[in-house]
């Protein structure tokens, strides 16, 4: 059986249409949910601090250096 890695994930946001909690250019914090992700959807922690479902398409999975992933995941 093959295990899937729940790594923290970020992706940076390229796009915010009609999306106040959200800034393009920053990156974010992206949770799993594998039922969002099969609609096309990512579950991220945006600025009003909580996690909210946007589309995939509004972001960019990044690749961080554990110290980065660790003062953005302390966040809040």
């Amino acid at each position: 059986m093959r295990q899937v890695s729940r790594k923290t994930l970020f992706a940076l946001c390229v796009e915010n249409k009609d999306c106040d909690d959200l800034e393009k250019g920053k990156v974010y914090q992206v949770l799993p949910d594998d039922t969002a992700a099969q609609e096309g959807y990512l579950r991220v922690v945006d600025e009003s601090r909580e996690d909210y479902l946007y589309p995939e398409w509004y972001f960019v999975l990044v690749e961080l250096p554990q110290k980065a992933r660790a003062a953005l995941s302390k966040q809040g």
